[in-house]
């Protein structure tokens, strides 16, 4: 069968596992590898094996990191760093600038908790200020849904982009990196953009479900001592400093200087320090010593909660390792060479325009896959696997680094959210906004915050390419 038929029958798959028979997206994922794998070339005897193979490889590098992130994250909202981290920006910028204050702490907080958790945190604060303010609510909520979105979908630990960068073989140093930078502007744009709804859509909040974000029997956050401000943000610190160590020191032991001695004797140590599952667990041990520190928590204490955020990382890791298997079986399928010859062949001389058309590739098909099932995750997994096919005979003359070919997917996969993406449900009933406001509010923000992202993606590619 024919590499680009075999692509096709793939998608169908997923989208009609997902959108027809209502499966779960690792259900889906996983039949769609299986009949990927049976239709491409090889021995019978290994069609499924390969399949296993690729899930393994995909857990290996992205489940102990996931997990660990999952204990941090939980740890934080539990111990109330995440509150003070709240209440830091709010303190440095002041109620007038109440909205740049709540996107900060989203940009910030959605690094290591998960988006609809940060959502969650935040909308109280929102309705706190609009009750001083009597104005301004829509742009309040919309800050702090664009400053989550911008660094759920760029910045590893998140399960997306960790999952796309390993996917597309990115040193996680140079995606932490390079998703920051271009979820800054992202964000930035974001909260101009929800400005300028806020003042042709006047919104009123309305009451909705008050969400458990902690156990029946605690306090009220307010009542709750909060940790200090550098104990909160350590968990977010230690990680990037200790994974983008080993970056800047692999990057100037590339590079011919007088230091380079120097820097070659500190790339076995950085390798150690720098690596992501080390440097996750020392975020998730800082986290959990803050968290029994301050409440007091005991062992039991503890261990459950390590054990809740346990439950809710596994769900992930097999949705992600699940879109691993898809991304070997599609490899396996020679789709790549295919593609390639059919998007760039003609272009093959032309420098930094024929690596562009994977940027615009990546992002558009991230964009169609958020539009057909929802997901931002699933619809990074699943283009990051169709790119990984191609770029193996192709990434090596890229004009510009593979991380851009990432930040591209990852800025798609927030272009067309609506009423079948979680996120709408979560901004809408939280936020107490209609579906409406929410179809005139949510989806075209998060446009803005793709589409901004796609340009700063594009403009760091041909401004500093980092080959």
């Amino acid at each position: 069968m024919h590499p680009l038929l075999i692509l096709l029958v793939g998608m169908t798959t997923i989208l009609a596992g997902i959108l027809g028979l209502r499966l779960n997206a690792f259900l889906a994922l996983i039949t769609a590898a299986i009949v990927v794998s049976l239709l491409a070339p090889g021995e019978p005897a290994v069609k499924i094996a390969r399949v296993a193979e690729g899930f393994g490889r995909t857990a290996g590098s992205i489940g102990v990191v996931i997990a660990l992130a999952a204990i941090a994250g939980k740890a934080m909202m539990e111990s109330g760093a995440a509150d003070r981290i709240v209440t830091a920006f709010l303190a440095l910028l002041g109620v007038q600038r109440g909205a740049t204050a709540l996107c900060a702490t989203g940009y910030v907080l959605s690094i290591p908790v998960f988006f609809d958790t940060v959502f969650y945190l935040l909308v109280p604060l929102a309705r706190s200020m609009y009750a001083r303010t009597n104005r301004n609510y829509l742009k309040y909520i919309m800050a702090i849904a664009g400053g989550a979105a911008a660094t759920h979908t760029l910045v590893p630990p998140t399960p997306g982009p960790l999952a796309v960068a390993g996917t597309l073989g990115v040193d996680l140093g140079t995606m932490v990196l390079v998703g920051l930078v271009v979820a800054l502007p992202a964000a930035g744009v974001g909260l101009l953009f929800a400005g300028w709804v806020d003042r042709r859509m006047p919104v009123v909040p309305r009451t909705p479900a008050a969400p458990a974000l902690r156990g029946s029997d605690a306090e009220p956050a307010a009542t709750q001592p909060f940790p200090g401000l550098v104990p909160s943000l350590l968990p977010i610190i230690l990680p990037v400093l200790l994974i983008s160590s080993n970056t800047v020191v692999l990057s100037m032991t590339a590079r011919p200087g007088a230091h380079l001695a120097t820097w070659a004797a500190l790339a076995p140590y950085t390798a150690i320090i720098g690596n992501a599952n080390l440097a996750l667990l020392v975020s998730a041990g800082v986290a959990m010593w803050v968290y029994a520190r301050q409440r007091g928590a005991s062992r039991a204490a503890l261990a459950e909660m390590v054990e809740t955020s346990l439950m809710s990382a596994g769900v992930i890791i097999l949705i992600t390792a699940a879109g691993g298997a898809f991304g070997a079986t599609l490899q396996a399928a020679q789709i790549g060479p295919v593609i390639e010859r059919a998007f760039v062949g003609q272009a093959a001389g032309s420098g930094t325009g024929s690596g562009l058309i994977f940027l615009f590739l990546g992002f558009g098909v991230a964009s169609l896959m958020k539009i057909a099932q929802g997901s931002s995750t699933v619809a990074m997994i699943t283009t990051a696997a169709m790119l990984a096919a191609m770029l193996p005979a192709s990434s090596g003359g890229l004009p510009f680094h593979t991380v851009y070919v990432a930040t591209a997917i990852a800025s798609g996969s927030l272009v067309g959210t609506w009423m079948n993406d979680s996120g709408f449900w979560v901004f809408s009933k939280m936020g107490g906004v209609t579906e409406l406001e929410t179809l005139k509010s949510w989806t075209p923000l998060l446009a803005v915050v793709g589409v901004t992202g796609m340009v700063t993606t594009v403009a760091l590619a041909l401004l500093v390419p980092l080959r």
